[in-house]
């Protein structure tokens, strides 16, 4: 008779997740022995908890299906929390195992005891905690279940360490999906109705419409009615390059959002939310919706996105095609790196089919302009703003598609925050090429103390936001975790190694000195 652990392991191969990102601890240790009975398991170790978080969101937002984590009690979950946070802003769908004390071991205080069903809440997705050995595997079932309901939410499983331990677990049986609802053809009248009206109109788009498919009819729909289209500001995934219809995102800066959006009449949302204000700031508005416009939703994430931006391109623009980027061949630029000239760099030699998880932060600002005729390619975007996304979020997606090269273009305050996830990458062997962009500064907390209307300029101030003293030698650290690595202070030398990391198996890192933004 199974034990609670392998109906667990089990449950959650024959509902489809094939992928389990851990860094275990006793508590989940059946979990962790029972892993060698389910061969079509893969389990991947990360060594700190954000990775394991961080990865888990990659791969879904690549292979369009959950992956599992193993986590440690609450303090193991607690380490995850940021980039679940990132996970639950991008609606991915997520698995997490979270191990506990055995039920009869909880009276007694012991060190890490903790509330783990809190921080399950937090989330605002789904969590249980699984009460007998029999009802477990069910229990898991249930949680994949959740996780893809809609456009995808964290579920999680407490999986107490006695339910693990003893004998009795089943498999449980397959929940039907919840099938994804197109708007009725009411909403799709009225939002038509705006589209063709003459005033002006802005379609803002998230979730599937920024897949290839979505852009595509998003795209028919703007040359037939001349409305505006502009992407969220952070996508969890968005389909670019040649071959792919291309749209601004909406600005980061309130500023910048405000002109994209000043004069709209109408604001369409097409799978996304009405945009704010990403902090507050003394005398300036959060919301970034312009005065006297009126908001409209066609469909929102939850539901079937895609067939509702698919049957409003049938209604407005049955007789329109899409107008789709051309592939523009762009020469690798000379000289030192600069915050220009490196995007350029990347746009010169992107492969075909590459996934780009980008935190770049600041230094990409220049990014989108610099690849719009690149290759085509999928920007995996830091959608919660919690810093620490980029390195585990290639490392899921180098899993998810192991045929598809991938970019982590990572910022150096960033990447300190999960560096160890290079280490993963290096024992996995994954198809990981890393561009560091060491600037030794929080550039944008610089930008941000500004914006804020603090007083700047003292010496304690400037201290917190500065990398340097001592400087950080990413190299050897990249070196001292397994993936070679190099430095480059030039765009032809950056030209090089990226393109030799690119026709190389196994990651590469590659260290890129450029001036800070301010």
């Amino acid at each position: 008779m199974t034990n609670g652990a392998n109906a667990v392991i089990n449950s959650l191969v024959e509902s489809g997740v094939q992928v389990c990102f851990g860094n275990p601890g006793t508590s989940e240790m059946h979990f962790v022995a029972a892993l060698d009975a389910v061969p079509q398991m893969r389990a991947v170790l990360c060594l700190f908890e954000g990775v394991v978080t961080g990865a888990a969101d990659g791969y879904a937002r690549v292979a369009d299906r959950p992956a599992a984590t193993l986590l440690h009690l609450g303090p193991g979950m607690a380490n995850g929390l940021a980039n679940l946070h990132n996970a639950r802003r991008a609606h991915t769908p997520v698995v997490n195992i979270v191990g506990d004390h055995a039920t009869h071991h909880h009276r007694y205080d012991a060190p890490l005891e903790s509330d783990i069903a809190t921080l399950g809440s937090w989330l605002q997705g789904w969590t249980r905690t699984a009460t007998s050995t029999e009802t477990v595997g069910q229990d898991v079932v249930d949680a994949v279940a959740a996780s893809t309901d809609g456009a995808g939410q964290i579920a999680t499983v407490i999986l107490p360490a006695d339910i693990s331990w003893t004998s009795g677990g089943t498999v449980g049986t397959a929940v039907p999906p919840v099938p994804r609802v197109v708007p009725d053809g009411q909403v799709i009248a009225e939002v038509a109705d705006v589209l063709t009206s003459g005033a002006k109109t802005v379609i803002l788009i998230g979730a599937d419409a920024t897949r290839v498919d979505g852009l595509l009819a998003v795209s028919r729909i703007a040359n037939a009615t001349g409305a505006t289209v502009l992407v969220e500001t952070f996508p969890a995934a968005l389909d670019r390059g040649a071959g792919v219809p291309g749209f601004d995102r909406l600005g980061y800066l309130a500023e910048a959002a405000q002109a994209q959006l000043e004069g709209t009449e109408h604001l369409v949302l097409i799978g996304t939310r009405s945009p704010v204000s990403f902090f507050a700031y003394p005398d300036k508005a959060s919301d970034l919706v312009p005065e006297g416009a009126q908001v409209h939703t066609l469909v929102d994430i939850r539901d079937d996105v895609l067939g509702a931006v698919t049957a409003l391109a049938g209604k407005v623009a049955a007789e329109h095609t899409a107008t789709v980027q051309d592939r523009v061949e762009v020469d690798v630029p000379t000289g030192d790196l600069t915050l220009a000239n490196w995007v350029q760099v990347v746009g010169a030699v992107l492969p075909e089919n590459t996934i780009i998880s980008d935190e770049a932060n600041t230094s990409g600002l220049m990014l989108p302009a610099a690849t719009a005729g690149a290759p085509r390619h999928r920007v995996l975007t830091l959608t919660g703003g919690a810093i620490g996304q980029g390195l585990p979020v290639a490392v899921g997606a180098a899993i998810a598609a192991p045929d598809r090269p991938v970019l982590a273009l990572q910022s150096d305050g960033s990447a300190l925050y999960t560096i160890s996830a290079l280490w993963t990458m290096a024992r996995e062997n994954l198809n990981v090429t890393t561009v560091l962009l060491n600037n030794s500064a929080y550039a944008i907390l610089r930008m941000e103390l500004q914006r804020v209307g603090a007083q700047s300029g003292g010496e304690k101030a400037n201290s917190l936001l500065d990398l340097s003293r001592p400087d950080m030698d990413f190299v050897a650290i990249s070196q001292g975790f397994g993936v070679p690595a190099v430095r480059v202070t030039t765009a032809e030398a950056l030209a090089t190694e990226l393109t030799r990391a690119f026709a190389e198996e196994g990651p590469h890192l590659i260290e890129a000195m450029i001036p800070p933004l301010l």
